[in-house]
């Protein structure tokens, strides 16, 4: 099944502080750009909350946000369009970068996108000399929440509907992202983070994967209520045994994989 997923702004936001910080973490790494005014590219800008983060960074940037979700542009258009930002419905598989970027920046999206290291050259090549290739996806794909939803789309209820479902989790080591773009005469810095991040009210982890991880079983059971309904309640159950609630709340653990690379002016 390799139909994309339809994704829900409302519902991805539900949790905009934590899927927030770690944008807010990869900025503070990026250095000044070179140009003037710098051209930035989002690659992935889902519904333009980071998009607004760039902006603000560099205010009088001319900033293009792509996506391939109608969904997400149209909320970003809200949330982060007008003067010289813009955005434009993409897939990034096909992108050839029109450069010279002073920043190709990209904030879990490549985790969707298979191969896409092999997209690293023709990227590289766009950026300006002094500009930056920053990007960041998610690195907990062996944990409880992706593993468990594996099993369960595998599982003989739910093979024929949802085995071998297409899902995020093209992802290489931090240590593979930097000699992939060291050796294409990048400067780079790479490192990996493990939020502990605590999520409150009834099954939090199930309303967090429901963002991201659950777009394609959403997706690819549409509008048979009675499934979605039944998937969820046994995802759920599995989840509530992984992740017990504490005192505090639900401890969620999430890794991540942060790169930034240089081209020297």
């Amino acid at each position: 099944m390799t139909s994309a997923p339809t994704w829900d702004p409302r519902q991805y936001l539900r949790h905009a502080g934590h899927r927030t910080r770690p944008s807010h973490d990869l900025l503070a790494r990026v250095p000044e750009l070179p140009g003037d005014p710098a051209r930035i590219v989002d690659l992935g800008c889902g519904p333009g909350n980071i998009t607004a983060l760039l902006a603000e960074r560099w205010p009088g940037a001319r900033i293009t946000g792509l996506d391939s979700s109608a969904e997400m542009l149209a909320e970003a258009e809200r949330v982060a369009g007008g003067g010289r930002v813009d955005f434009a419905r993409v897939d990034l598989a096909d992108w050839t970068p029109s450069g010279p970027y002073d920043l190709i920046f990209s904030s879990a999206t490549l985790q969707w996108l298979p191969g896409h290291a092999d997209l690293f050259p023709a990227w590289a090549h766009a950026l300006a000399p002094g500009g930056t290739f920053a990007f960041t996806v998610p690195g907990n794909f062996t944990a409880p929440s992706h593993v468990l939803l594996h099993e369960l789309c595998e599982s003989p209820r739910w093979r024929d509907r949802l085995g071998g479902l297409r899902r995020a989790g093209h992802v290489l080591e931090p240590g593979a992202y930097l000699n992939r773009l060291a050796g294409l005469g990048l400067s780079v810095d790479a490192w990996e983070t493990t939020y502990v991040q605590l999520l409150s009210g009834p099954d939090p982890v199930l309303d967090w994967t429901k963002g991201t991880a659950l777009r394609p079983v959403l997706t690819a059971l549409g509008d048979d209520a009675e499934s979605v309904e039944e998937f969820l309640r046994s995802y759920g159950a599995l989840l509530r045994e992984a992740y017990p609630v504490g005192e505090r709340g639900t401890v969620f653990p999430f890794r991540r994989i942060f790169v930034v690379a240089r081209r020297e002016g």
